[in-house]
């Protein structure tokens, strides 16, 4: 199936529904830190956070399709490499990387460096699928990058790099893209968002549960109803949902487009902060939702208009 670069369901003026699917998704995966922060208060760790992630909404998606979409569960066997590059090389890699560079610099720096992802996504296109990189998509680019070193503090802010902290950040980057890129090549196979998300955390659940201590996690969430409700309306809030919506946004647009757009989770994630957990927002930190916020404006101008 040829991937258009232009969208059927979009209108003349405005965000057209595959680039509001993205911002959603983006959106969404910007409340994050309340999961991660709820989880760390009963000791998990960052990859049993992951972990946990993976299998409840593996558990929930397996349990709705099985009741109203079972075509969804049937794939091609000589496909599954799609599923374990969007599972095992995208989502527990880069989640592995990402924290992982969590303990060696600054949250900032980490941050940062995770959103080198769209200029992976950007450049393995413009050679996979042949996306174009025009000037337009190279200046949102940039817009996008710099929104967020600002957002993250890494400028005006105390980040600290060191040689490894910057090679597991940007394997953090390369390892977000790769979502992006398998999942395009699955949509291409004609699976739809629905497959593709279950059969990611299919193989991002088997992975992860080699770095954890499965009964010690078990134990912690389940012992608490009241936790275990909370979790796993979080999970479906920051994993399920936004995989679903953004894998359905990639339908209808270039892999570099949907990876600027995505940018917006910095921002959402520094509001969340803001108005839940009272941390403060200085010059530096609205100059880059501005300048994020730019970058999707700038990505969405029709070039007729």
């Amino acid at each position: 199936m040829q991937i258009k670069n232009e969208i059927k369901d979009s209108g003349r003026h405005g965000l057209n529904l595959s680039a509001l699917y993205v911002l959603i998704a983006g959106c969404l995966w910007g409340f994050m830190g309340i999961l991660v922060r709820t989880l760390n208060e009963e000791s998990l760790d960052s990859m049993e956070i992951t972990f946990i992630r993976s299998v409840v909404t593996l558990a929930v998606m397996l349990a709705g399709l099985f009741a109203w979409n079972k075509k969804a569960f049937k794939i091609r066997i000589k496909d599954i490499w799609c599923f374990i590059g969007t599972g095992g090389l995208s989502v527990a890699f880069f989640n592995y990387c990402y924290f992982k560079t969590m303990t060696l610099t600054s949250l900032s720096v980490a941050a940062v460096l995770l959103y080198t992802a769209p200029a992976f996504v950007m450049l393995m296109s413009a050679f996979l699928f042949k996306e174009t990189l025009s000037r337009k998509k190279l200046l949102a680019l940039l817009l996008a990058f710099l929104g967020c070193t600002f957002v993250s503090g890494i400028v005006g802010g105390a980040g600290t790099l060191s040689a490894e902290g910057i090679l597991y950040g940007l394997g953090a980057g390369f390892g977000y893209a790769l979502y992006s890129i398998f999942g395009r090549y699955a949509l291409e196979k004609n699976y739809s968002s629905a497959t593709i998300s279950f059969y990611t955390f299919v193989c991002s659940s088997v992975v992860t549960f080699f770095f954890v201590d499965a009964g010690k996690v078990i134990a912690v969430v389940s012992g608490d109803g009241v936790l275990l409700t909370k979790t796993i309306l979080l999970v479906l809030l920051v994993t399920l949902l936004p995989y679903l919506s953004y894998t359905k946004g990639l339908n209808g647009m270039e892999n570099g487009t949907a990876a600027v757009l995505a940018s917006i989770e910095p921002v959402v994630a520094t509001l969340v902060g803001m108005m839940i957990y009272k941390e403060t927002l200085n010059l530096w930190n609205i100059t880059g939702i501005i300048l994020v916020l730019g970058s999707i404006i700038l990505i969405n101008i029709n070039k007729k208009k």
